[in-house]
């Protein structure tokens, strides 16, 4: 694994989130109100939503499909739903998003 650079963070809207698209996947980078940053599989575990395309509030993406809650921070489904997906380690240095892949 390597750090990639993604963009500065400022690229990103508040509640927002960009998608980075890698040989095996889509990841969706999101950022939170408090500039806080999340990297999740960019698929919701249930119908395999876009959630980069979600709203995002607090540490939760709402799937724009079905209006799963997907948590930002572990990538599971918020009960009463079932279902999980890929988080990844992401970091701010310096104003610029990296991202582990």
């Amino acid at each position: 694994m390597s750090w990639t650079e993604i963009c500065p963070l400022n690229d990103i809207p508040k509640l927002g989130s960009r998608v980075v698209r890698t040989s095996k996947s889509e990841i969706g980078v999101f950022r939170t109100d408090d500039d806080r940053v999340f990297a999740i599989n960019n698929l919701c575990p249930h119908k395999k939503g876009p959630l980069s395309q979600g709203i995002v509030f607090g540490d939760t993406v709402q799937c724009p499909l079905h209006n799963w809650k997907i948590s930002l921070v572990d990538g599971k489904a918020e009960e009463p739903d079932e279902g999980e997906t890929t988080c990844y380690q992401v970091k701010v240095e310096d104003g610029i998003v990296f991202l582990e892949v």
